[in-house]
């Protein structure tokens, strides 16, 4: 959450001519409502499980995408499973300080609409990031860096990868 998923996705999708998904952005399209409204209407059950069956539709695809999903996508195992036989899952890993300043004003995440910011960012790093890094295949630290910069760091990572280096 706030680790700049989306932008650094586009950026490297651009880069690569691949095919950019977001998967809640299907979600999104297939309900009709934001994310926020599944939320009020279903909880966070509900939108778990329809994030489940976007990503297992999204890995039936047979093309060449860069996928963002959501922050807390790793929170189902079949998920995990299914991110890691996709492909190169890439962690962005940056700071609970760091992701405080991106998302202080950001009204659009259910999960965040608490009076202690700090403290919920902490809750959530403590049960996910075990998950982020059991996932990943490669993380890179975003904390310092601008999009460009992260962008160099993949771009590199996977040419060394399909290089054998």
């Amino acid at each position: 959450m706030g680790s700049g998923k989306s932008t650094i996705g586009r950026l490297l999708a651009a880069r690569l001519r691949w095919r950019f998904v977001d998967s809640d952005a299907r979600i999104v399209a297939a309900t009709g409502v934001d994310i926020p409204t599944i939320f009020a209407i279903e909880g966070e059950a509900g939108f778990r499980e329809r994030e489940h069956r976007v990503l297992y539709d999204i890995a039936q695809e047979d093309e060449d995408i860069v996928l963002a999903t959501g922050g807390g996508a790793v929170l189902d195992p079949r998920n995990r499973e299914l991110l890691r036989r996709m492909g190169e899952v890439i962690y962005l890993e940056v700071s609970v300080s760091e992701q405080r300043k991106r998302l202080r004003h950001d009204r659009q995440r259910p999960l965040l609409q608490v009076d202690n910011l700090r403290q919920r960012l902490d809750e959530l790093a403590a049960e996910r990031t075990p998950l982020y890094r059991q996932t990943a295949h490669w993380r890179v630290r975003g904390d310092a860096l601008r999009s460009d910069q992260v962008l160099r760091q993949i771009l590199r990572h996977l040419r060394d990868l399909c290089t054998g280096q």
